[in-house]
């Protein structure tokens, strides 16, 4: 058996079966990538995966333990190669980051800056997705470390810690009535066209589920994964916006230049909390720990490591 065989396993798994789109990821034939599966279930004796014909069908029950053996495998590999480039490389290298577009474009920018200051030879990779999206790329090991609101803690691969807590807030263009309301109310916001974040991003859930309690029924006109979108159409007068805090704050300190007004809404919707993960098992290089210090001076090496082994579970904000 050779690692060859166990990278086709895994592109199969990952490729829901499909033996083409595997062999295109791994820029391989799709017979090469069949025939070293074979091979392999020969040398151990077990069908690692059931099949109708030559298509793969399901994977089965020995082949669910295989799979994790070769998960272990392959992980404790990447650990091998992060170890040698720790000590071999001088603090040098690639951090890959897998966030949200919130996160990259208001919460990241000052931690990346000051980690390339503390190291200046790593370069940072940046990879933007749905935090569904984020979650899948650590567990492939696509990004070493993610930070994202939603979703990340209900993946038992990922050990994920909160950061930092956040709130909703109120787009308003300048002269809205409800600009004038000392207290703004969830059925006050039901009445008006609504600008806001894309279900499955940036606290929506909390949101939808606010609305619901209540049995109201928000009127959504416009649904978008960039904050600057929500306060664009905000501007245009498509409705009134609901935003991340971290998303308005030029609005908050402009003294109405954008023609909008922001109010907070964390007493309508709750708080957030947004969360740094890692693959659990994985080897994490200095710059690592390093960069997680820098997004909240609530983590430290300590405490993230404790994590990764299992030692500690959550912690209160």
């Amino acid at each position: 058996m050779n690692l060859h065989q166990f990278r086709f396993v895994q592109e199969a798994v990952r490729r829901n079966l499909n033996l083409t789109e595997a062999a295109k990821a791994l820029h391989t034939s799709q017979p090469g990538v069949s025939k070293a599966i074979i091979e392999l279930e020969e040398e151990l004796g077990v069908e690692i995966f059931a099949r109708h014909g030559k298509r793969l069908k399901r994977v089965t029950e020995p082949g669910q333990h295989v799979l994790k053996s070769i998960d272990l495998i392959m992980r404790e590999l990447g650990n091998l190669k992060r170890i040698g480039e720790q000590y071999s490389a001088q603090d040098s290298g690639t951090l890959s980051i897998a966030t949200t577009h919130t996160q990259a474009r208001y919460v990241l920018p000052e931690p990346v800056a000051k980690l390339r200051e503390a190291y200046p030879k790593v370069n940072v990779s940046l990879h933007q997705g749905s935090p569904d999206q984020v979650a899948h790329m650590l567990i492939d090991e696509i990004a070493e470390i993610g930070v994202a609101t939603e979703s990340l803690a209900d993946y038992s691969e990922l050990v994920t810690m909160p950061c930092y807590e956040w709130q909703h807030m109120l787009v308003l263009p300048i002269g809205h009535p409800l600009c004038l309301k000392e207290r703004v109310t969830l059925e006050d916001i039901a009445g008006e066209p609504l600008i806001t974040y894309h279900p499955s991003f940036t606290g929506r859930t909390k949101i939808d589920h606010a609305f619901a309690v209540r049995k109201l029924q928000p009127r959504v006109a416009l649904e978008a994964i960039d904050s600057d979108v929500i306060k664009t159409y905000v501007r245009l007068g498509l409705g009134i916006g609901i935003a991340a805090e971290m998303a308005v704050r030029d609005v908050t300190g402009d003294g109405g230049a954008s023609g909008l007004v922001v109010r907070p809404a964390g007493y309508l919707f709750g708080q957030n909390v947004a969360r740094v993960a890692f693959k659990r098992g994985v080897y994490l290089r200095n710059f690592v720990y390093t960069f997680a210090e820098l997004l909240s001076d609530r983590l430290d090496r300590h405490l993230i490591a404790r994590a990764m082994t299992g030692q500690v579970n959550d912690y209160e904000l």
